[in-house]
This record gives structure tokens, C-alpha cells and sequence, in this order.
């Protein structure tokens, strides 16, 4: 897959979760992929969708800042900064963020997340 391609499905990935639009991330998996965040491995698409629409249903105010993105063949590193208010308690959540994605046939296979919630970049001086 190209480099370009790649970078296409990532920033589709980033503006569907800015919109909190769970079928939106959804169609960029393939039917078997796995989105895996520390705790938690959701399995297929319908899976997928149903975190991802209860995600939108708690938070709200979603951020992300493409930082940078590593590219190798059929994977990318991506850095990003991200942020969202929770809908209950009205805190506003930063993190700095890695994910590893694996693609195939022009899908995500793979989506594993690495966060960091205590140190922000945007936090640190």
C-alpha cells in the first residue's frame, strides 16, 4: 500500500473520531479488524461500531492533532495529541498518543493505541 493511501485512511480514522462518527470508522476496517486500547481488544466491525458509538455517547469535544507518522510497508507509527470532555463530569482529557496500524487490502486490520494521560506534550513547558 502507498504511503499516501496510508495517510488517507489516518486522517479519515482522525476526522471520524473528531466527529464521533462510529460508522465512519467503522468502514475503515476490514470485517475481522481489531481496534485494541490499553484494556480493551474489540473484534469486527459490529464490535468496533458499538464501543465506538458508546465512546461518542460519554464524551464529547473530541481533539486530535496529527503530530507525526512513520511509514513502513503496510503499517504506519502514528503520533497524535488528543482530547475530549467527559460528558458526565465536564473534565476535559488529554493525552498524547501512538498508534500502530496495520493495513490490508486498503483497510485497517489493526489499530493498537499507546496513551499517555499524565505527561502531554502540550502540558509540558
Amino acid at each position: 500500500m502507498k504511503q499516501e493511501e496510508m495517510r488517507m485512511i489516518i486522517e479519515k480514522a482522525r476526522d471520524a473520531w473528531i466527529a464521533q462518527d462510529a460508522n465512519a470508522i467503522t468502514q475503515l476496517f476490514t470485517p475481522n479488524g481489531e481496534l485494541i486500547v490499553p484494556g480493551q481488544k474489540w473484534q469486527g466491525q459490529e464490535r468496533i461500531r458499538q464501543e465506538v458509538t458508546n465512546f461518542a455517547l460519554a464524551n464529547y469535544q473530541v481533539k486530535i492533532e496529527i503530530r507525526r507518522i512513520i511509514f513502513a510497508e503496510n503499517q504506519a507509527a502514528v503520533e497524535w495529541y488528543y482530547e475530549d470532555t467527559d460528558k458526565a463530569s465536564g473534565r476535559r482529557n488529554q493525552a498524547d498518543d501512538v498508534i500502530m496500524i496495520d493495513f490490508q487490502n486498503g483497510y485497517i486490520s489493526r489499530w493498537r493505541e499507546y496513551f499517555d494521560t499524565t505527561t502531554p506534550a502540550s502540558n509540558q513547558s
